[in-house]
């Protein structure tokens, strides 16, 4: 299978934060969730990505391609939908169409304007007065009319109203039906992911925690409750981190067969979401830190 997206042992150093050793690949035809609370480096690692900065030590490899000898081809396949304007807003969406359309070279004028239509977007309407709801479209509608095979998302739900956001999601899993194109999705509304992602990135200070397919999160994670007569000290190794009360205790696991194996009937055991996993993981740090 192709691959898309290759991060080799990729780091990028700031006075305060550090990309570190940052592996992963990502194959064709997938939906790919990149997760993270914010300042976690989601948008240096994009950033990497689109070859806006380069890595300190380490290879981005786009299509099997670096950018030192191939960036025009690279850029020529990969549509990029960001959360803020980058448009000129003093155009129409038809002017800025024409001064686009000449830097690709596979732009297709027919399929622009049936994304238009689709999309409901006014052509002589000045940009600036577009929603938000709207600029994601037109974004998108542009990245597509190129035939672009990477489409990369930087948080492009977020302010969007729920219904609109369902829309937009049901619209992103509806293009990659075909397998011809791969989307790589960064954003912290980690519910978004439920419906489309086939994969999960979860990036944590710099560094990769996992990269799992989303089906198998809930077979690896767990939250765990129940009374603090429970823990010690070994059995408080059995997690990322530890929320103790009065009453009890809530835990995150990652070895969901183990600790229902240690605990069986006297705990409770819930399904834990990518949010449960970004909190206690921030929280924690690691294994066996118990936090208020």
């Amino acid at each position: 299978m192709e691959s898309v997206i290759q991060f080799t042992n990729v780091n990028k150093a700031f006075n305060d934060f550090a990309i570190k050793n940052l592996t992963f690949e990502i194959k064709k035809g997938f939906v790919t969730g990149f997760v993270g609370a914010n300042g976690t480096g989601k948008s240096t690692a994009i950033k990497l990505l689109m070859n806006l900065l380069q890595p300190d030590s380490g290879e981005v490899k786009v299509f099997g391609l670096n950018y030192k000898t191939h960036e025009k081809e690279i850029k020529q396949r990969i549509g990029f939908v960001y959360d803020e304007h980058v448009f000129y807003e003093h155009l129409t969406l038809q002017e800025m169409k024409n001064l686009i359309q000449p830097v690709y070279t596979q732009w297709d004028d027919e399929l622009f304007y049936k994304y238009v239509e689709q999309f409901q977007l006014p052509l002589k309407k000045k940009i600036k007065t577009f929603s938000k709801g709207m600029m994601m479209k037109a974004s998108l509608a542009i990245a597509l009319s190129h035939h672009a095979e990477l489409i990369v998302m930087d948080e492009p739900t977020a302010g969007l109203d729920p219904v609109f956001r369902r829309e937009f999601l049901n619209l992103l899993h509806e293009i990659v039906q075909d397998g011809e194109k791969t989307i790589f999705f960064s954003t912290h509304i980690t519910s978004d992911l439920d419906r489309i992602a086939d994969y999960i990135i979860f990036l944590h200070n710099g560094e990769l925690i996992f990269m799992h397919e989303f089906y198998t999160i809930a077979e690896k994670y767990v939250l765990v409750k129940g009374g603090l007569n429970l823990l010690d000290q070994d059995t408080e190794k059995e997690f990322i981190a530890v929320r103790k009360t009065e009453l009890g205790f809530e835990g995150l696991s990652c070895n969901k067969e183990q600790v229902m194996q240690l605990f069986g009937d006297l705990a409770i055991y819930e399904t834990a979401t990518l949010e449960d996993i970004m909190f206690y993981t921030k929280k924690g740090g690691e294994k066996g830190v118990s936090i208020s």
